[in-house]
């Protein structure tokens, strides 16, 4: 029978149960259809800390090595060390991690040559249809003469090429905790910060793919009170979480506050604008903070405006030709980075913000926190298509306000906004609001809430 993989491919990556959802037996026939897809000669393959994934990544492997293609191993890495892979060595590639889901999770976050991503409507939809007739009629036949699998070392050639995009020599010395969650952070973080004017006081640096202090989501408030603590305790400059598979980074500052993904965006992007001489294009998704692409036209930049999720950021970039794009989930893209994106690129700017002027952290990115946000709301509903629709016909009537339908709905006055959108795979509703003070958004998220939960 074939298999059903309705609930394994999601939008952007393989993601599920091992061995519940899939196996060594399935991910072997992903890496056929992988490289049939890409029609991929040679690929590179890595691995995060995860129990299953040294099996899963080799089982991939050998699915793909016996359909002639050649293989390069880069075994345990971060997710960006994987797409600095792909970009460096001009190969599509294979990651595999279930990023902060529990341990009993893996998955497959797959790219093209230079990292360009394989998403539903770039080359996932046509994996997982081989993969379910495969699963049926058997794998196809093997190549008459199989590719190679080699090993290779790059996690100091990805320390090296990060380091050289953003100047660290000459910062003043800074103390910063570093929580990373037992995840990949704590293999990446001592090579990258290395030998810099760093002071690193690391936190859950041990690989352990099941996660014993806490999830490795440092967007959950739960999950950053370790961290907060210690930077006080320590008296440290900042704080820095990463998730899973170190793709995301979090920064707190010197008393433990979290630093809202936008305003690491909107400072980012002033930097990178100020390298590319006040000229650029910077993304941003249509829940980050109204600060974003205020900050980018005050530092030259064109803002561009997407739907939420990284297929839709990277193709923008791709299509604009954007310096850097930054999403509200601790995302952040780098033209520099081969359009992928990268915690570690972004913690590397903040670090040399901080270091290159006197002030304490709160005080230099409070320039770039303007508003007060929500953050991300989830309702669980029966009828989403419902919900949003009774939110547009109380909205649409409304003097000075606007509605649009990019993602979900976002409605917008003067003083305020918010977004209702749906999950794609589970029956939620997501609200993130803003205003421009306390009292106005809450507000208006009480009056969203009352009708998505009505």
């Amino acid at each position: 029978m074939a298999a059903d993989l309705s609930q394994l491919v999601k939008a952007y990556d393989v993601r599920g149960v091992v061995p519940d959802q899939w196996d060594e037996s399935l991910a072997e026939l992903f890496g056929a259809a992988f490289v049939q897809v890409t029609d991929a000669s040679a690929i590179v393959i890595g691995h995060d800390m995860r129990p299953s994934s040294p099996g899963l990544s080799r089982a991939f492997a050998r699915g793909a090595a016996a359909r002639g293609v050649d293989v390069t191993e880069i075994g345990l890495c971060s997710t960006d060390q994987l797409y600095y892979a792909s970009g460096a060595l001009n190969l599509p590639g294979a990651m595999f991690t279930a990023s902060h889901n529990p341990a009993q999770y893996n998955g497959i976050k797959m790219c093209r040559a230079g990292a360009a991503p394989v998403g539903q409507d770039t080359g996932l939809a046509d994996i997982r249809e081989l993969v379910e007739r495969w699963s049926e009629s058997g794998a196809p036949e093997p190549a008459a003469t199989p590719g190679t699998i080699t090993q290779r070392e790059t996690l100091e050639d990805y320390a090296a090429y990060l380091r050289s995009l953003v100047d660290l020599t000459s910062i003043r010395p800074l103390k910063v905790v570093v929580d990373a969650g037992n995840g990949m952070g704590g293999h990446t973080v001592p090579t990258v910060f290395g030998g810099l004017p760093l002071d690193v006081v690391p936190m859950y640096f041990e690989l352990d793919g099941t996660f014993p202090n806490h999830e490795a989501n440092p967007l959950d408030p739960a999950n950053i009170v370790d961290l907060q603590k210690r930077v006080r305790e320590e008296s440290a400059d900042l704080g820095i979480a990463f998730d899973g598979d170190a793709d995301r980074c979090f920064v707190v500052d010197e008393h433990g506050g979290p630093v809202s993904p936008s305003a690491i965006t909107a400072l980012v992007a002033s930097r990178e604008l100020a390298k590319h001489g006040g000229k650029g294009t910077i993304i941003h998704n249509l829940i980050t903070s109204w600060s974003v692409p205020e900050v980018v036209k005050e530092n030259g930049g064109t803002p561009v405006r997407t739907r939420v999720g990284h297929s839709f950021i990277k193709a923008e970039m791709a299509k604009t030709g954007a310096i850097f794009g930054g999403e509200h989930s601790a995302h952040y893209y780098f033209k520099d980075f081969w359009n992928a994106d990268t915690g570690m690129l972004a913690a590397l700017h903040v670090l040399a913000a901080l270091g290159g002027q006197e002030g304490p952290l709160s005080g230099l990115v409070a320039q770039y926190d303007r508003y007060t946000g929500s953050g991300e709301i989830n309702s669980t509903v029966a009828d989403q298509t419902g919900r949003l629709a009774a939110i547009k016909a109380t909205y649409e009537a409304r003097e000075g306000v606007e509605l649009d339908e990019l993602d979900g709905l976002t409605v917008t006055s003067a003083d305020w906004w918010f977004n209702v959108r749906p999950s794609n795979t589970e029956p939620l509703l997501r609200l993130n609001a803003e205003a421009r003070d306390e009292a106005t958004m809450a507000k208006v998220r009480d009056e969203v809430l009352g009708i998505i939960r009505g």
